[in-house]
C-alpha cells in the first residue's frame, strides 16, 4: 500500500501545529458536475483531505441527511464506477490533496475487490473507508487494496476497547477515523471533553493520526475538536447546506463553500487561539 499523499498531508499539519479539516460530500449530489466543482472548491476553501461518498441505497450508519444525499446521488445516475470517474477528473486537476472514498461494501463486492482496487488506484484515490466491513471479514478486501497500493482507513468508536483497537490497527494505514458519538451521522454532537481521552487512546494503540467525525456541525464545535484531534471531519453539515440550497433554488456550490471556508478557518485557528 501507499499512503504518500495522506502521510505528507499529516506531516505538514504536524509541522504547522494544527489539525486538518476533512470535508465529506456525496458523489452526484446534486449532480456529477456540481460535485466536481464542489471538490475543487473545497480545496480552495481550505480542506486538507477530501472524503467522497459513493451512493448506496441502504447506508446503515447514516442519519437522514446523508441518506437523502445518497438517494440524490443515485437519482443523478452516479454508480460506483461513476464515482471513480469523478475521482479521476478531480485528480487530473489536483495532484496533492488526499482523496478518500467512503461507502458500503455491497457496491464494492458487486464490482469485485480487485477490479475496484485497481480502478480506484487508476483514478488517483488514496484510500477507502468501508463502513460496514469489520476487520474479521476484510482479508480479501485488504489483499486487493494492498496490491493496488491503497490505504484502508478503519473506524474506531466510543465502544472500542484496548483489545478491539489492536484488531482495528492491523491493516489500517493513513489515519484512523474516530466516530465520536454512538449512533448515526448528523444527529448528535461531539463533545471535546469526551473525545480527548479517546483520541489519545486510539493514537497510542495504532500509532496513526486520528480524525474525528460523526458529530461536528458548526465552526465552533469544529474548533473545539481541532484542539484535541489530528483532524476534524465534517460531512452532514456540508450536505445539509447543499440540500437547502437546492430546495431554495440557490447555488449549492457557493453555499457549501461558504460554510467550508468558515469551518476551515475555525479548524486552522483553533490551536493558535489557545496560545494567545
Amino acid at each position: 500500500m501507499t499512503t504518500a499523499r495522506i502521510d505528507a498531508r499529516f506531516a505538514v499539519l504536524k509541522a504547522e501545529g494544527r489539525a486538518g479539516f476533512v470535508a465529506y460530500v456525496m458523489a452526484g449530489d446534486p449532480s456529477p458536475e456540481a460535485t466536481l466543482d464542489i471538490l475543487s472548491g473545497l480545496v480552495e476553501a481550505g480542506a486538507d483531505v477530501l472524503e467522497l461518498g459513493f451512493p448506496f441505497s441502504d447506508p446503515m450508519a447514516e442519519g437522514p441527511t446523508i441518506q437523502r444525499a445518497a438517494l440524490r446521488g443515485l437519482k443523478s445516475g452516479l454508480t460506483l464506477k461513476g464515482t471513480l470517474e469523478l475521482a479521476r477528473r478531480f485528480r487530473a486537476g489536483n495532484a496533492d490533496t488526499p482523496l478518500i472514498l467512503m461507502g458500503y461494501l455491497n457496491p464494492v463486492e458487486q464490482m469485485g475487490y480487485r477490479a475496484f482496487a485497481e480502478a480506484a488506484d487508476a483514478a488517483g484515490v488514496d484510500g477507502v473507508i468501508i463502513v460496514d466491513c469489520p476487520p474479521e471479514e476484510s482479508a480479501d478486501l485488504v489483499e486487493a487494496l494492498d496490491a493496488a497500493r491503497l490505504s484502508l482507513i478503519r473506524l474506531a468508536t466510543p465502544t472500542s476497547d484496548d483489545e478491539r483497537l489492536k484488531v482495528i490497527a492491523r491493516g489500517t494505514s493513513g489515519f484512523v477515523y474516530y466516530v465520536s458519538v454512538a449512533g448515526v451521522t448528523g444527529v448528535k454532537e461531539a463533545v471535546a471533553g469526551d473525545v480527548a481521552p479517546a483520541v489519545a487512546l486510539v493514537r497510542n494503540a495504532t500509532g496513526l493520526p486520528v480524525a474525528v467525525g460523526f458529530g461536528v456541525k458548526t465552526p465552533e464545535r469544529a474548533a473545539e475538536i481541532a484542539r484535541v484531534a489530528d483532524a476534524v471531519v465534517v460531512g452532514s453539515a456540508l450536505v445539509d447546506r447543499i440540500e437547502a440550497a437546492v430546495t431554495e433554488n440557490r447555488d449549492p456550490v457557493a453555499d457549501v463553500l461558504s460554510l467550508a471556508r468558515d469551518l476551515s478557518h475555525a479548524v486552522r485557528s483553533a490551536r493558535a487561539a489557545e496560545t494567545v
